[in-house]
């Protein structure tokens, strides 16, 4: 069997399970956005890096697509695209709130459970890495926090 017909595999086995199609993913990206886009705490941080958001919205659909289906679409690097933004733990948190809410709004239970899960290892990894970028070493259980002039701390 080659690498891309165990790809092929995994995908359609992770379909059947969760219900996940990329109409799906689609469907939450866009949602999801554009809760992002009009909140308060996270569009700022947002309209200061994209101006043109239809290419930003492929670019997560495929990276979505690569996170919850494993089909390989997504080839960029996340961390150092993250590492200069001037967020922590409570951007963090407030990402997550929006994502799961629009999960459990557009998918179905299983399939909410799956993006969950992901989007949390995503946002922790996120965090941090952006925390180790700034010299800031997270014990366990610690979270990343900036003060008001946006310094780690």
């Amino acid at each position: 069997m080659t690498g891309a017909e165990r790809r092929e595999r995994i995908t359609a086995e992770l379909t059947e399970r969760t219900g996940i199609t990329e109409a799906m993913i689609e469907r939450l990206v866009r949602a999801f956005y554009d809760k992002v886009r009009t909140d308060p705490m996270l569009a700022p941080v947002f309209d200061a890096r994209i101006r043109d958001w239809e290419p930003h919205l492929q670019q997560m659909c495929a990276f979505w697509s690569s996170v919850a289906l494993m089909s390989g679409r997504y080839h960029g690097t996340p961390m150092v695209k993250h590492m200069p933004l001037p967020v922590d733990a409570t951007h963090f948190d407030r990402w997550l709130d929006l994502f799961e809410a629009t999960a459990h709004e557009i998918c179905p239970a299983e399939a909410a459970t799956h993006f969950v899960e992901r989007a949390r290892r995503i946002a922790a990894s996120l965090e941090l890495g952006i925390a180790n970028g700034q010299g800031v070493l997270l014990g366990v259980g610690e979270r990343f926090r900036r003060d008001e002039m946006g310094a780690a701390r």
